[in-house]
């Protein structure tokens, strides 16, 4: 009894969160007009990595508590895609990349081997994503507009994931690549809270050296 309800407030917390995952991201991307320190790269791998273990739970007809978010999850993606695009000057490139991801999706069911094979890479995609975020991060040495909210949201759901999937499925594949993707999330988010406290003690420093220069008359 209490695993089945520890199960059901996992998948149910999941699920809430996934829901708002990606909105601190586009709201602070929309407010400040631009997307500099989001990596496109990071989000188009991300998208790969989240229509590779959709398809394959579903394929494999695994029950949709374990994977409901990924619908979700999938549409912020591509709607914080789009706008990463609009403010980068890239809009025009959304279509071509639409249609590639499309087409992939449509040739992953053609055969088990591919899926499979498809399952087995998406745990190096998914990393992959991560890392061109944090090689983003330590290129700039600046967290820009990515959100710390979004990738501590990211980290708690990786980490659910992988209760769930011991507790249900137990697919040695899967466990894996929550795993991993649980790790470079946490990664990422120790990096953007390490840049923007350096950023924030530079203002702080610049703003103590202003007043000295420039001491107000009594």
């Amino acid at each position: 009894m209490e695993r089945e309800s520890a199960l059901v407030f996992l998948n149910s917390s999941i699920f809430v969160v996934s829901m708002i995952l990606k909105f601190p991201q586009i709201f602070t991307v929309i407010a400040a007009k631009n997307a500099r320190g989001v990596s496109v790269r990071s989000l188009l791998l991300e998208l790969i990595g989240f229509l590779v273990f959709l398809t394959y739970q579903t394929y494999y007809e695994y029950p949709p508590v374990t994977y409901l978010e990924y619908p979700i999850l999938i549409a912020q993606d591509a709607i914080l895609l789009m706008f990463v695009l609009f403010f980068n000057g890239n809009i025009g490139t959304a279509l071509p990349y639409a249609i590639l991801l499309i087409i992939g999706w449509r040739l992953l069911t053609v055969h088990k081997v591919i899926i499979d094979v498809a399952m087995n890479m998406s745990t190096f995609i998914s990393a992959s994503s991560k890392y061109a975020q944090l090689k983003s991060l330590r290129e700039t040495r600046d967290s820009g507009q990515v959100s710390a909210l979004t990738w501590g949201f990211a980290v708690y759901t990786s980490a659910a994931r992988i209760c769930t999937t011991m507790m249900t499925t137990e697919d040695p594949a899967v466990v894996t690549r929550f795993v991993v993707i649980c790790a470079l999330n946490l990664w990422v988010l120790i990096y953007i809270l390490y840049y923007r406290k350096g950023k924030e003690e530079k203002k702080d420093q610049k703003e103590q050296q202003s007043k000295k220069q420039h001491p107000k008359a009594e």
